[in-house]
């Protein structure tokens, strides 16, 4: 009786590719830093309203963190840069 033997499959290609990005999509974007964003005008900023939709790359100020910048939207949550690091922040979309 004979037993048939697969190949064993790897995933990629057998590169250490910690630090790479697929060929095929866009590398990602550099985080923005502090600085970036502390160095933007004072009427580059709105006031954080929970009921507002926010883009990425927005800039608002709260009322207890500060100014910050906008990382990411999901859902109903945004991931904000401020002076103090990043944050997640709720919000009430109807």
């Amino acid at each position: 009786m004979s037993m048939k033997r697969t190949k064993q499959r790897t995933t990629g290609s057998g590169r250490d590719s910690d630090n790479e990005s697929p060929a095929w999509g866009k590398p990602a974007d550099p985080e923005p830093t502090w600085a970036e964003v502390q160095s933007k005008p004072e009427g580059s900023f709105v006031s954080f309203v929970l009921s507002t939709r926010y883009a990425k790359g927005s800039l608002i100020r709260h009322p207890k963190f500060g100014k910050g910048l906008v990382l990411g939207v999901e859902g109903t949550r945004i991931e904000v840069l401020f002076e103090d690091g990043k944050k997640k922040l709720g919000l009430v979309v109807s």
